[in-house]
């Protein structure tokens, strides 16, 4: 009898939760439909409260209505809290993540609210891509750079390859005269602390010359050496902040006008590369392959435009040819997203535009051309496949 009476007692407590559920679901939508458009909460304001919500929630509420979605409902899920839930959208604080409330309150800790979306090796939340963020003044100081001579046995025996290609080419396809990749630098005085005598910092590791622009240099040559024609932006976005007294926070601002000139007067361009350097030590961002040091690589994907699922697709498949052809040189793809980021990145402009870390800033150039080089070489063979099916679609 007492387990009969327990037995009702849920059914009414489970019962009078839907039913005042139900209630304010009604009132809320009459309101939203009877007040003035300006006073409407918009669609972008919703996605952004409802941004963080576990994806179980709301398929748990649509198992409520249709028990054909309970099936997919994940075995390890419990019922959400609806506490938690409320707590959730209202003050954008997870219980169960502390990054959600120590983000907002201590300087830095927000580098750690990007999401993982496919992790290499090694990858964490505890060795995410850090983005230095200098005063502009420090960023625009006159510092000492040495680049040694590293013209080695390997540089000869890299060069002895491209010449032996340049032989392989004239078999080879190429897009002529068209120019279909892009790179630019958006950080583009973001150096390195081995070319910086007596600097230690990273947030002072910046250079007018030796810069990240060198590796973008580097990985267009190597386009070039398989047939892709390739051009690389040369406007030092830094000055430009300069010029318009902007701060350096508005870097990609600056950038995208470039980009965007750039787009608008070359139709021929297909895949748009942004080049960064992570702040994270060298420990982080370096790998050994057949013996040989190689600058670690990282996909940043912002989530804030409607292109981003594209961008993802194409950031997917560039690490996973990476990781089959060199194991552990990419550290995987993040996503970007909220208040305190960007989470556009001007990958809005074409649906293949991505933004690519190299290395970090402990990493020397060398290991950084040896990963140019290896992208260069996973890239054309992504390329060349993609233009394959192009070509047999056209043809059919």
């Amino acid at each position: 009898m007492i387990q009969k009476n327990k037995g009702f007692r849920s059914i009414y407590r489970r019962g009078g939760l839907y039913l005042v559920g139900l209630i304010v679901l009604f009132i809320g939508i009459g309101i939203l439909t009877t007040i003035k458009p300006a006073y409407r909460i918009s669609s972008e304001t919703i996605s952004n409260l409802t941004n963080d919500i576990d994806s179980s929630t709301f398929l748990y509420l649509l198992g409520m209505e249709n028990r054909v979605f309970t099936e997919a409902y994940p075995e390890d899920k419990r019922m959400p809290s609806l506490t938690s839930t409320l707590l959730q959208v209202a003050t954008s604080v997870k219980p169960n993540d502390p990054r959600s409330l120590l983000g907002n309150e201590l300087p830095g800790f927000s580098e750690f609210d990007s999401r993982i979306l496919i992790a290499g090796e090694g990858t964490d939340y505890t060795n995410l891509p850090i983005e230095s963020s200098p005063p502009l003044e420090d960023v625009l100081k006159d510092r000492e750079a040495v680049v040694e001579d590293t013209e080695d046995k390997e540089q000869q025996e890299q060069q002895s390859e491209k010449n032996e290609k340049d032989e392989d080419r004239k078999e080879s396809p190429t897009t002529g005269d068209r120019d279909v990749v892009y790179i630019y630098n958006t950080h583009n005085r973001e150096s390195f602390l081995p070319h910086l005598p007596g600097v230690t910092d990273p947030n002072q590791a910046n250079h007018k010359e030796v810069n990240i622009t060198k590796v973008s240099d580097r990985l267009a040559e190597s386009l070039e050496n398989n047939g892709i024609g390739t051009s690389v932006d040369k406007s030092d976005i830094s000055n430009i902040l300069n010029e318009k007294g902007w701060s350096y926070g508005q870097s990609y601002d600056a950038s995208r006008e470039v980009a965007e000139e750039v787009l608008a007067s070359n139709k021929d361009i297909q895949y748009v590369f942004d080049l960064h350097r992570d702040a994270l030590p060298r420990e982080k961002t370096t790998k050994k392959i057949n013996g040989k040091n190689y600058a670690r690589i990282m996909f940043v994907v912002g989530l804030e435009h409607a292109n981003h699922e594209k961008n993802l697709k194409v950031a997917s498949e560039l690490h996973h040819l990476v990781e089959e052809k060199y194991p552990g040189l990419s550290r995987g793809i993040i996503t970007k997203a909220g208040a305190r980021v960007n989470g556009v990145y001007n990958q809005d402009l074409t649906e293949n535009a991505l933004l690519v870390e190299f290395g970090g800033v402990g990493n020397n150039l060398d290991e950084l051309y040896r990963s140019a080089d290896a992208v260069a070489d996973v890239f054309s063979e992504f390329y060349w496949d993609a233009e394959k099916v192009d070509a047999s679609s056209e043809g059919e």
